[in-house]
């Protein structure tokens, strides 16, 4: 397979998180529950896609190659058992793959090079990316603390739960706040705030910023 050019790696990694979120809706609305469980499995897919667009070395593809191959292996594990404690783990890998895939992608969008269309591309992938770090938040603290949020249908199953908290936490990050869920322990209302708090200042500094800064290096009549 060829190697993706770091002009336009953040276009792979916009249609793989874009498909995951669509799948994740689909398989929700249309499937069971196994289908759902089988749905988030493949999101070792795009964190596959994310690492090979992302990061143009391949000495860092080989390296963070194990954390795919962790998650699927324990996600395997867990549907083979059905254990609570494997889901848990699971999700813990899942948020640390995303957390080191964000910063990845944040390194590379700030740091690197002259701002272009792939770079703005790439700050709307770390701003997808930063909803689904927050949603698998969600999903381990409902786990472990199931009243953690209100309106929240009562099932322990983490593939059940998580497309719920996908949805939850986009309306955070753009502070829609439809209300339909909401959180009522101390730690899950300073998450929600807290997503809200950098979702609010990404958009308005970081990405304005970016926008601005391309604009004004175009050449102008």
């Amino acid at each position: 397979m060829k190697r993706m050019d770091q002009q336009d790696n953040f276009i792979y990694l916009t249609f793989a998180l874009i498909l995951l979120l669509l799948g994740t809706a689909l398989a929700e609305q249309f499937f069971g529950p196994s289908a759902q469980r089988l749905m988030q499995s493949t999101t070792v897919i795009t964190l596959l896609v994310a690492v090979w667009g992302v990061e143009s070395k391949r000495f860092f593809l080989r390296k963070t190659f194990i954390f795919p191959l962790a998650i699927l292996s324990v996600s395997l594990v867990s549907n083979w058992l059905n254990s609570v404690g494997f889901d848990k783990f699971y999700l813990l890998l899942l948020l640390s793959f995303f957390i080191f895939t964000a910063v990845k992608t944040a390194k590379q969008v700030l740091f690197t090079g002259e701002i272009d269309g792939n770079k703005i591309l790439g700050a709307v992938c770390l701003y997808l990316l930063l909803g689904l770090i927050w949603a698998v938040a969600y999903t381990l603290l409902q786990l472990e603390f199931p009243n953690s949020f209100q309106v929240m249908h009562g099932n322990s199953q983490w593939f059940t739960l998580f497309p719920d908290f996908i949805y939850f936490s986009f309306v955070t990050i753009t502070t829609l706040g439809f209300g339909d869920i909401s959180p009522t322990l101390p730690v899950a209302r300073f998450l929600v705030y807290l997503e809200a708090i950098i979702g609010q200042f990404y958009l308005a500094i970081l990405v304005a910023s970016l926008v601005g800064s391309r604009i004004s290096k175009l050449p102008r009549k």
